[in-house]
Formats: structure tokens, sequence, C-alpha cells
């Protein structure tokens, strides 16, 4: 018996129809597993190694410390007058030779002078340096060191200078300047400085 044409026409639809939703129905699966799988998977995190902040590095501060020094005053003994040491504290930076010097100096121009003592440095006298060198320690004062007073009182402000200049080292070499300029002759009777001045040489040359 002959298979109707027909019947042979839908046969070849049917199987070419359930092919094509076969292939369909895969690629629907095939979508939704890869979008359930990234669905599933978790998110990716950045991470970044921690950066360990150093802190800032900071000089150090010298630490102020007290040490004691001589600054020297006038003593009228009633027939002339004599140098006498005045112990003081004085607050220094770190340990350079000059620190303790210009300290005693600063002490020595602006505190006033007590009931015994006295002082011929005319007031308004200031330390503008001091150097300690290799060939002595350098005091340079302002011009006000050179005004008023006679011959004693010019002789007694040297003598004050020089001695607390050389309160650290009794036998250095004190060079005594003016705005920079060693100071060759003092006051208005010319009193001569012959620099550099020692203790020994002051007590020689210089009578107070």
């Amino acid at each position: 018996m002959k298979e109707q044409p027909g019947s042979k026409r839908i046969s070849s639809g049917v199987i070419a129809a359930v092919s094509a939703a076969v292939v369909a129905v895969g690629g629907c699966v095939a979508w939704l597993t890869h979008s359930s799988t990234t669905q599933n998977q978790p998110e990716s995190t950045i991470t970044s190694t921690p950066q360990i902040s150093q802190p800032p590095t900071t000089q150090a501060t010298p630490q102020k410390n007290e040490q004691t020094t001589q600054i020297y005053r006038l003593k009228d003994t009633g027939k002339n007058f004599e140098l006498v040491p005045q112990e003081v504290q004085v607050q220094v930076k770190g340990n350079k030779p000059n620190q303790v010097l210009e300290a005693a100096f600063q002490t020595l121009l602006t505190h006033p002078t007590d009931g015994t003592n006295s002082s011929t440095i005319p007031k308004g006298t200031k330390l503008l340096s001091l150097k300690v060198r290799n060939d002595g320690i350098h005091v340079n004062l302002s011009e006000e060191f050179t005004t008023g007073g006679g011959s004693s009182s010019m002789t007694g402000r040297v003598g004050q200078v020089v001695y607390t200049a050389t309160s650290q080292d009794p036998n250095a070499k004190v060079y005594v300047e003016v705005n920079g300029k060693k100071l060759d002759t003092l006051g208005g009777e010319g009193l001569e400085l012959e620099q550099p001045l020692t203790r020994d040489s002051f007590k020689k040359n210089y009578q107070l």
C-alpha cells in the first residue's frame, strides 16, 4: 500500500518543528544556566595592601639646662674698688662654649646690682655678639658701653667685661669690641686698651 503524499509532508514538518523547539529549549536552558551561575558567583573585590604611614621625622629640640657661672661686679673697699665674683644660674641650650658666656653677659647687663656691689657698665649697653675663637674671646658690645663716667668708671667696666668673659677659663684672652670694631681707646679721657686683655694684664696695667 502506498503512503499518501500529504502524510509525508506532515511528518517532515512535524520533525522540523520538533527540532526547532529542541534547539530553542536547549538555548534557553544554556542561557538560564549561565545567568544562574553568574548571579551565584561572589562579586570580585579589589584589595589593596595597607600603607603603613611613617611618623614625621622631627629634629630633636635641645633641652634647656641650668648651669652655674660667675659675673663680676665692683665692690667699694673704702679706698678703691675691687672686682668680686657673683654666682648666677643661667639657662642654656646644648653645650656650645659661648652659650654660658652669652647668658652670663645678658645677666651682667640687664640685672640690677644689689646693695653691696655695683657696676659701672652704662645702662642700655647690649651684647651684640660673643664668639669663642682660637685667638681668644671676642665680646662685641653696643655703643652705650663707651658713654659716661670718668677714668675709674671706664677702668671698672673694662675689668667687669674681662673677668666675666674669663669666668670659664681664667687664662683666656679677651678682645673688647664696640659695633664689631676692636676698641683701642675708651672714653673722653682716652683710656688705652692694650688688646688682647687678660686677667694678668689687667691687674698689671690698670688701677681700680
